[in-house]
């Protein structure tokens, strides 16, 4: 088996200063990609660990190159400023992942409108900012790949009780996939856990320590991201698939490694998944 299947390769991903953004991010330099890596983060932030720097020296300890990139997603000149140096300095662009968001489940008669605008520019506007920015090289590419950090549409009503947060995380699934439907040679595909992450989202926005403990890896994402990464563009886009199905089709069933807490069996389901 290839173990940098990704050589030569340069990607593009958002969020990458913490979390799953920066799981995807190592995994694509330890893959030998070439490796962009944007966020808002450059400097310690007193309540959340890391940077754009911290992850770039992953990224280079993990055997890729790396690209710090310091910008905020709701500038859309600044993404497509970003965006271009990329594809500048690394020749080319051939995989753009989509991971940047903000998480808030206020009910939608309760959240006030600065805090929608907030949710909003980040997942939905800066999605589609990074898409059109990002296509013009992925176009380019005989290895195309857009991949966004978005879940699978579930019509249970539900999901609705957040809808400000559901509508905003669908949009950006459903851009990506009309991505697949539009963008021949560019494969276009979405990808969700089935259970919670250990993130900082996770941690201060959903339910602390006790969620934290409950929950897998972000390497767990970063590892089904490689497997949908490596494929043939023409083989494998327009799907909106979840973390363990992806593995299991590499034939990866033991996830007790991705574990938080070691021996850990009962995880809490993400939103938009039902139990398994």
């Amino acid at each position: 088996m290839n173990n940098r299947p990704l050589a030569g390769r340069a990607a593009f991903v958002t969020g990458a200063s913490r979390g799953i953004g920066k799981a995807i991010a190592v995994a694509l330099g330890a893959a030998g990609a070439k490796v962009a890596v944007f966020a808002k983060t450059g400097e310690p932030h007193p309540k959340l660990p890391g940077t754009v720097y911290e992850t770039a020296a992953e990224v280079e300890k993990a055997g890729g190159q790396a690209l710090p990139i310091i910008g905020d997603l709701r500038d859309a000149e600044a993404v497509t400023e970003a965006v271009d140096r990329a594809a500048s300095e690394f020749g080319g662009l051939d995989i753009c992942v989509n991971n940047a968001s903000a998480l808030d489940l206020t009910p939608v008669g309760e959240m006030s409108l600065k805090r929608f605008d907030l949710i909003s520019q980040v997942n939905l506007r800066g999605t589609f900012a990074t898409l059109s920015a990002a296509l013009p090289h992925l176009r380019e590419s005989d290895h195309a790949h857009l991949l966004t950090i978005a879940p699978p549409l579930a019509t249970d009503p539900k999901w609705f009780d957040g809808g400000p947060y559901t509508a905003t995380k669908y949009g950006m699934t459903i851009m990506t996939l009309g991505a697949a439907g539009t963008e021949p040679g560019v494969a276009a595909n979405c990808l969700w856990p089935a259970t919670t992450i250990a993130t900082a989202a996770v941690e201060f926005a959903l339910g602390g320590t006790p969620m934290i403990e409950r929950s897998r890896k972000p390497e767990i994402v970063a590892d089904a991201a490689l497997a949908i990464l490596r494929k043939s563009p023409d083989a494998y886009t327009g799907n909106a698939v979840l973390v363990e199905d992806v593995l299991a089709a590499e034939g990866v069933t033991d996830l007790s490694g991705y574990a938080v807490v070691p021996g850990q069996t009962e995880f809490q389901p993400d939103i938009y998944v039902d139990p398994r």
